[in-house]
This record gives C-alpha cells, sequence and structure tokens, in this order.
C-alpha cells in the first residue's frame, strides 16, 4: 500500500479558497471530481505546482511531477468541493492515512464554519 504525507502547500491553498469563499457546499463527488483528461488538460495550462495544490496527499517515493506524486484531490481545479473534502477524509480514513485524515477534516471543519453550517444536533 501507497505511503502518503499531507501536502502543507496544499492545506494552505485550501484554506486560502475557503476564505475567499471558493467552495461549492453540494457537489456529487462522483460525477464532479477531475477526470484523466481533465488532469491533463489543467496540466497543459499550468505548471506541476499548480497541479500539486489541489491534491493533500503527496505519495512517499513517486518521483516529482509525475501525477502518480499527487493524490486526495478536492477541487474541480476552480473551487475546493465539501463533498471532495468528505471523500478525502472517508478515503484516508478507510485506507489508515491518519495526516491525510486529519488535515481533510480539518479543512472541511474550516469549510463549514465558513458556510454557517453548524451541529443541528448539538442544539
Amino acid at each position: 500500500m501507497a505511503s502518503y504525507r499531507v501536502n502543507a502547500e496544499a492545506v494552505a491553498f485550501c484554506e486560502e479558497l475557503i476564505e475567499k469563499k471558493q467552495y461549492v457546499l453540494d457537489s456529487d463527488w462522483g460525477n464532479v471530481q477531475p477526470s484523466a483528461e481533465a488532469q491533463n488538460a489543467y496540466l497543459e495550462r499550468h505548471d506541476w505546482d499548480a497541479y500539486a495544490r489541489w491534491h493533500l496527499g503527496l505519495t512517499e517515493g513517486a518521483n516529482e511531477h509525475t501525477k502518480a506524486r499527487y493524490a486526495f484531490v478536492v477541487g474541480d481545479y476552480r473551487r475546493v468541493h465539501r463533498s471532495g473534502l468528505i471523500a478525502c477524509v472517508y478515503r484516508a480514513a478507510e485506507w489508515r492515512h491518519k495526516s491525510v485524515e486529519r488535515a481533510a477534516y480539518g479543512l472541511l471543519t474550516a469549510l463549514d464554519e465558513a458556510a454557517g453550517i453548524d451541529d443541528a444536533f448539538a442544539r
């Protein structure tokens, strides 16, 4: 199984997008997550550093500037998707990648706070 470390630049980038309200609250991640074609198109117009900012995980041992290096995408290359963060939390938890899980959960919490989503059960 691959091992990942948290991409601190991606976390900071997502925090900036959340602060700027550049997020989508309701989306079907299975339909909006970037396809291989969308990834390639993005890379034709942007450098690897820009591509990396959309991925919370860096694959240990993978070569820099390869798609294999970047994992746990959180947006559609324009906005962070709440459903993308949920998918990252779930997938990282399922495969026991705790640092990525915690980073994704922290961003999800920040997005929910920024969007005014509260815990109705806490009342």
